[in-house]
C-alpha cells in the first residue's frame, strides 16, 4: 500500500517538474514575442498555432489517450500500442495532406507548409513522449520538459533576437524544439524499437480506436464549456466585457496547472492499480487528499485574488477580479471531473467520458443564453460553474459500479457553501469583508486540513512501520 503513494508522489513530482517548465515558459517569452512583433503578425502566428491545436486530436484521432491507456496495461503487447499508434498518426496525416486545398484558403493561416511541418513536428513529439509516460519513464519525461523549455529559449532568441526572422523564427523556433524533443526521446527511449507493422495487431488497432475516437468530441465538448463564454459574453456584452473576462481566466488556471500535472502522475497509477484486486481504498484515499488540497488552494486564490490580479494586469482590467471567485469554484469541480475521468480510463469506457461532457456543454449554452444577459459576465461564470458541477455529479455517480470512492455529499456540500458564502462576500464586498473572508478562508482550511493532515499521518507512520520491518 505504502509504496503505491510514494510511487504517485514520485511521479507527481517530475511531472512538476516538466509541466511547470513548458507553462512557465509562456509567461517568460511574452516580453520577447510582444517587442519583436507587431500585434498584427503575434495575432497571425497565434491563430495559426491555435488551428493547429484544434487540428492536431483529428490528426491523430486522439490515439495519445490510447497509447498511455494500453501501454501501462501489462496485457498489451508495448509494440503492438506503439506500432498502432505510429500508424494511426500516420494516417490521419494523410488524409489532413488531402485537405491541403482546402486549408490553403483559410485567410488567416500565413505559412500552410508551416502548419502542417508545426503539426508533424508536434505529434511525432506527443507519440514517443505518451509512450515513454506508457513506459514508466518518468524521469525521462521530466527531463524531456526541461530541455524543451532551454532549445525554446535557445531558438527564440536566435530566430527572433539575431536573425531577425519575425513571425516566421516564432514558427520556426517552436518547430525545432519539438523535432529536437521528438529525437531526443527517440533516441533514450528507444521507441521506434518497437515499430514492428504486423497484422497481428489489428484487433488491438481497432481496440485502441473504439476508445480513442469518442474522446474526440469529449475534447470538442470540453472546449466548449471552456471557451464558448468568452463569445457570449463579447456578443452580448460587448468586446470591453469579453477582454475583461477573458483576464478573470488567468487566476484560475493556476488551480488547473497543479492539478493536469497530479492527474499526468495520476493516470499511471490509476492503470496499474486500478484493475488489481482492492482498488477503492487507494482511490478513496488519493482522493480525499486530492479533494482537501484543490479546496484550499481554491479557497486561498479566491481569498487573494483581488492582490494578485492588482500585481498581474493593467488598471483598465481590474474589475476582472469579481468573476475570478465564481471561475474558481468552476475550476475545482473541473478538477474533480478529471479525477473522476481516470476511472472510465481505467475501465476504458471512452463513451461515459463524451456523455457526461456532453452534458456538461449543453447545459452551459443552455445557462450562458439565460443568464449573461441578466447578470452579464457574471452569469457567465455561474453557467461555468453550474456545468462542471453537473459533469462532476454525473461521474461520480457513474462510476460507483466501477470504483465506488464513496463521495460524502454532505462534505461536498459543506465545502461548495463555505465556498460560495466567501465568494459573495468578496463579490459583493460586504462590510469588513476582508475579516469575514480571511474567518471563511480558514474554517475551509481547517475542515480540509485536519483529515487530510490525519490522512498524511497515517501514511507516514505505515511507510515508517515498514521501514523498521526491513531492518535487520
Amino acid at each position: 500500500m505504502n509504496s503505491k503513494y510514494k510511487f504517485l508522489l514520485s511521479n507527481t513530482g517530475l511531472f512538476f517538474i516538466s509541466t511547470f517548465s513548458s507553462k512557465f515558459l509562456v509567461f517568460l517569452l511574452m516580453p520577447i514575442y510582444t517587442a519583436v512583433l507587431t500585434p498584427d503578425r503575434f495575432n497571425s502566428v497565434d491563430l495559426m498555432t491555435q488551428t493547429a491545436n484544434l487540428l492536431i486530436p483529428l490528426v491523430s484521432l486522439g490515439v495519445p489517450n490510447s497509447i498511455i491507456r494500453f501501454g501501462l496495461d501489462k496485457n498489451y503487447s508495448k509494440s503492438g500500442v506503439f506500432t498502432s499508434g505510429a500508424l494511426t498518426y500516420l494516417a490521419g496525416f494523410v488524409i489532413l495532406l488531402r485537405f491541403y486545398p482546402l486549408i490553403v484558403r483559410i485567410k488567416f493561416i500565413f505559412s500552410v507548409p508551416l502548419l502542417y511541418l508545426y503539426l508533424l513536428c508536434s505529434c511525432l513529439r506527443t507519440l514517443v513522449q505518451q509512450f515513454a509516460r506508457a513506459k514508466t519513464y518518468t524521469r525521462l519525461y521530466a527531463v524531456d520538459g526541461i530541455m524543451a523549455t532551454v532549445n525554446t529559449l535557445i531558438l527564440v532568441y536566435l530566430f527572433l533576437t539575431k536573425l531577425k526572422m519575425g513571425a516566421l523564427g516564432y514558427v520556426l523556433a517552436t518547430i525545432g524544439a519539438d523535432f529536437i524533443s521528438f529525437v531526443f526521446l527517440s533516441v533514450v527511449s528507444g521507441a521506434w524499437g518497437y515499430f514492428h507493422p504486423s497484422k497481428k495487431y489489428i484487433p488491438l488497432a481497432k481496440e485502441m480506436l473504439k476508445y480513442c475516437l469518442p474522446l474526440i468530441p469529449t475534447g470538442i465538448f470540453w472546449w466548449i464549456t471552456n471557451v464558448s463564454d468568452r463569445y457570449l459574453v463579447t456578443a452580448i456584452v460587448g468586446r470591453a466585457a469579453g477582454g475583461i473576462y477573458a483576464i478573470s481566466y488567468k487566476i484560475p488556471s493556476i488551480v488547473n496547472l497543479f492539478s493536469t500535472v497530479f492527474i499526468e502522475a495520476w493516470q499511471i497509477s490509476a492503470v496499474k492499480e486500478g484493475r488489481g484486486k482492492n482498488p477503492r481504498a487507494f482511490f478513496k484515499n488519493v482522493f480525499r487528499a486530492y479533494q482537501g488540497i484543490v479546496f484550499m488552494a481554491g479557497a486561498g486564490l479566491i481569498l487573494l485574488c483581488r492582490v494578485i490580479i492588482g500585481f498581474m494586469v493593467d488598471r483598465a482590467y481590474y474589475e476582472s477580479w469579481r468573476y475570478i471567485p465564481v471561475l474558481i469554484m468552476a475550476t475545482v469541480f473541473s478538477c474533480f471531473s478529471s479525477f473522476m475521468s481516470s476511472i472510465y480510463m481505467v475501465q476504458k469506457n471512452g463513451r461515459s467520458n463524451l456523455y457526461t461532457m456532453m452534458a456538461g456543454a449543453a447545459a452551459n449554452i443552455v445557462l450562458n443564453l439565460l443568464l449573461i444577459p441578466k447578470w452579464e459576465a457574471q452569469g457567465a461564470a455561474v453557467a461555468t460553474f453550474v456545468s462542471y458541477v453537473l459533469v462532476f455529479v454525473l461521474r461520480a455517480a457513474g462510476t460507483k459500479k466501477y470504483i465506488n470512492i464513496n463521495v460524502s455529499p454532505l462534505f461536498m456540500a459543506l465545502n461548495c457553501t463555505l465556498m460560495g458564502a466567501l465568494s459573495y462576500v468578496m463579490v459583493n464586498e460586504l462590510k469588513g469583508w476582508r475579516i469575514i473572508a480571511t474567518v471563511i478562508t480558514l474554517v475551509i482550511v481547517a475542515v480540509n486540513g485536519m483529515p487530510l493532515l490525519a490522512f498524511v499521518k497515517s501514511v507516514l507512520k505505515s511507510l515508517k512501520r515498514r521501514k523498521n520491518k526491513s531492518m535487520p
